[in-house]
């Protein structure tokens, strides 16, 4: 078992696509696909399923894949570590970034970390919080902002609360209700929805409400982005419940309300891994994070 069949293992997990993998560790399709090739001969075992279509991993390629990026971060940190000592912090860090990052502005986070260390990579994966914490634990990400989530997805990781505000409902400016500046849970009893997918924080958050309300609330349309909810609202297909800062961004006009009865609250934290000894670039990406969220966190 070699280090280079080890990254091609993790980077083939991560793209699913043996091309795309193999622009990715910079080497040909065909060298990556005989490494593979030699991996599973020398443990007797298939590391993934192969289609037409798509390439996945087995149950034996998984194992394997959790304790190769283990190893591969271990080795990582070293080298950023000797980097370090020669006074030139570089290396990769992959971030991951909820699908409603609300009042976080990563992209300022990100350019004032790139001014003060630009040989540093950065790699931003977004995706529902309970997903992007399960990538923490199997050191996929070294960092994630992530919305509230169940303490079951928490487990094992470490958060600091970076930003808050409320949620408040978004309707079309003709609505029925466009006229109110407040409203409950239960006036949305007859309401159809624009949601996030099942598993979103704020979709979660929204019908345990509505249950406490005693309703089960009426999803219409679904979708993953925040402009496109918003947009959907704008043209009249439902009301949607959505961070304030995204409800006010600049888009099509639509109406807002404050949501009492519950007041329902939007929380984004920096996450990562218990115990995980983060190499030089991640720490000092932490730290700047950490230092920018103390303000809001007051």
């Amino acid at each position: 078992m070699e280090l280079r069949q080890l990254r091609y293992l993790v980077a083939l997990a991560d793209e699913r696509h043996f091309t795309r993998a193999a622009a990715r560790c910079h080497v040909a399709q065909p060298a990556l696909s005989q490494q593979i090739g030699k991996l599973e001969r020398e443990l007797g075992l298939a590391l993934f399923d192969r289609t037409t279509r798509s390439v996945t991993l087995t149950e034996a390629g998984a194992l394997l894949c959790v304790r190769a990026r283990r190893v591969l971060a271990e080795l990582d940190d070293a080298a950023e570590e000797l980097q370090q000592l020669s006074g030139l912090l570089a290396g990769r860090v992959t971030i991951g970034l909820t699908t409603t990052p609300g009042p976080l502005h990563l992209p300022r986070l990100i350019a004032g970390f790139h001014a003060r260390h630009p040989q540093v990579e950065l790699v931003v994966r977004e995706g529902l919080s309970a997903v992007l914490a399960e990538q923490l634990r199997s050191d996929a990400l070294d960092l994630a902002f992530l919305s509230l989530v169940a303490p079951d997805d928490v487990r094992g990781l470490e958060l600091t609360e970076f930003a808050r505000e409320p949620l408040v409902v978004a309707l079309p400016p003709a609505h029925r209700l466009a006229g109110r500046r407040r409203l409950t849970i239960a006036d949305l009893r007859d309401e159809e929805l624009v949601a996030f997918p099942a598993g979103a924080t704020i979709r979660d958050a929204v019908r345990r409400a509505a249950l406490d309300a005693g309703f089960e609330p009426r999803v219409a349309f679904e979708t993953s982005e925040v402009a496109r909810a918003r947009a959907f609202v704008a043209e009249g297909l439902g009301v949607a419940v959505l961070p304030r800062s995204d409800a006010a961004a600049p888009g099509p006009p639509i109406h807002v309300a404050e949501l009492r009865a519950p007041q329902l609250v939007h929380r984004i934290s920096i996450a990562r891994r218990g115990g995980k000894r983060h190499a030089p670039a991640a720490r000092a990406l932490l730290e700047l994070a950490q230092a920018a969220a103390r303000p809001r966190a007051a």
